[in-house]
Formats: C-alpha cells, structure tokens, sequence
C-alpha cells in the first residue's frame, strides 16, 4: 500500500525583526523575501513551497505582530493573524532579549496563540548570539506562556537546527492533495517579486525616517522579442517632498545606487540583462488611505 500524501500551510508569525524572512529563505534555499534590519519589512504574505515525493508543504512569511499605527500596519497585523488562524503548522519565532526570558512584545502574541488548536512549535531564533545557557530557560518560560508542541532553538542565519525543524514540519502536516505543481517555489507574481528587491534596497541605504512611507509599483515588466533583455520601469512612491529629494539624492546618486543594487539582484533571477528605470512619486499619506492602498495592491476588507 503506498503512503499517502501530506500537504499543509505552516505560517511563520512573531514580532518584528525576529528573522522569520531569514528562516523562509533558508528553508528554501532560496531568497523568496527580502531582508533588512528596519521593522516591519515585510508587508505582505509571501510563501514558500517545497515539494518532495511524500510531501507539499507551503511556507507562509508574515508581517510581524505589531500595535498598527496607521491602515497599513492593521493590514498587515490582519494578514499575520488570519495565517495563524489558517495554518496547519504554526511557527512562532521569537529572538531572546537582554533581560527578560520573555521579550516584553512576545507577551500578547503568547496569549492569542494559547487559544490556536493547531500544532505549534516555538522556534528560538539567534542561539548564536547568546550564551547557551540561557536557551534552556528562555524555552521553558515561552512554554509556560504558552504550551507548545515541539521547541526548537535555532539559528536562521547560520542553518543551525534547520534540518531537524524541517523534517518535524513534515511529519507533522495533514494529508492533503497537491495544492501547486513540482517546481513552483512561490506563488508571487515577478512584478510584486521585483518591486520587494528594489524597495530592499531602497530600505537599506535610506534614513530611519523614510523606509516606513515607501512603496514601490512596477509600472512596466516585459522581455524585449529580438534581445534577451529584460525592460522593467518601477515608481517609488514616498509620502513627503524632503523625502523624494533623499530618495533621488544629490544629482541623482542615490536613486542611481538604488537602482544599480537592485538590478544586480533581478538578473540573477531572471539570467537575463535588466534595463531598469526608476522613478520617484508622493502620496501624501498614502499609508492612511484605502484608495491609494487598495491601488498598491493591499486588501482593505
């Protein structure tokens, strides 16, 4: 008798900057979500699929569990909330704190998952940066907070403890159908995939005021028929004047940087010279507005 297939979504849900992109990322070897150390980086769902002979499982990268501030980050919150409430697996990460067992923002989290039926694994995040004694009591207050099924300290980074993690995740999905087709690693568009590279860059190298009003829309993304090149225009919108002044910089250097980086990363996705144009818009408030965020791509419901 032949084993029967599994197939499940595993969302992956925790506060800011705890490395729940770098986690999807390595388990898929491949670079799906971007990644940088400003908050609330990822505004979008983002999955990840791996498919085997015995298995599908579908990876679910969330924004981080925040108090929103503006109709953005309640979309955003929104969207991590509905993954756990739909995910067969969840994943909460967690990155230890300085001077508590318990990171102070994990508290609310730990208490909406203790009512969640499904299987759920604590993953410590960062083991390489602390001292290994510290592990065993941070893992066994998160679980007084909040029982978990299985507890894995890991480091996303450096691939510790990934492969054990990974094959839990497997045992531990329902039987299910084949929900993508062998081969598919997301189902993001390629403009929503271009547009997240270049806002990572745009993130990386802007001040701290700036990242959380930017938005990037590809306009334009298609192959030319007689060259193997790649034309892509793409709008970076930003919420004030000073900021598109940052954002072009000085006789348009730093836009000129922007797009450079950015280009580096989109040829090596698609093996094929890239011909990017980048252009620099306001929308005043943008992040506050259902008009424009619906326009962006972003549910309002």
């Amino acid at each position: 008798m032949a084993n029967s297939f599994k197939s499940g979504f595993v969302a992956i849900v925790g506060r800011p900057n705890v490395g729940k992109s770098t986690l999807l990322n390595s388990l898929m070897g491949e670079k799906l979500a971007i990644i940088t150390n400003k908050p609330q980086t990822t505004r979008n769902i983002v999955r990840g699929i791996i498919t085997t002979d015995a298995a599908q499982v579908i990876f679910v990268d969330t924004p981080g569990m925040h108090r929103p501030k503006d109709k953005l980050s309640e979309n955003m919150v929104k969207m991590a909330e509905n993954s756990v409430r739909d995910g067969d697996v969840i994943l909460f990460m967690a990155a230890p704190a300085e001077k508590f067992d318990i990171h102070p923002g994990d508290v609310d989290i730990l208490a909406r998952l203790a009512q969640v039926k499904s299987t759920k694994f604590l993953v410590i995040n960062k083991i390489d940066t602390i001292d290994k004694g510290r592990i065993l009591p941070i893992t066994e207050a998160y679980n007084r907070a909040c029982p978990f099924d299985e507890t894995f300290p890991i480091s996303a980074l450096k691939g510790e403890n990934l492969l054990l993690l990974r094959t839990h995740i497997m045992k531990n999905l329902p039987e299910g159908p084949k929900y993508f087709p062998d081969g598919m690693m997301t189902d993001a568009p390629d403009a929503f995939i271009v547009g997240e590279m270049i806002r990572e860059k745009a993130l990386y190298m802007l001040q701290e005021e700036i990242p959380h009003g930017l938005n990037v829309e590809i306009t334009g993304l298609k192959k030319r028929a007689d060259k193997e090149i790649i034309d892509i225009e793409a709008t970076i919108y930003c919420e004030k004047k000073s900021h598109k002044g940052i954002i072009i910089g000085k006789q348009g250097a730093m836009l000129k940087e922007i797009g450079t980086r950015a280009r580096r990363d989109i040829q090596r996705l698609y093996d094929d010279k890239i011909n990017l144009q980048l252009w620099v818009k306001i929308k005043e408030n943008w992040r506050d507005s259902d008009y424009f965020m619906r326009n962006f791509g972003f549910k309002t419901d």
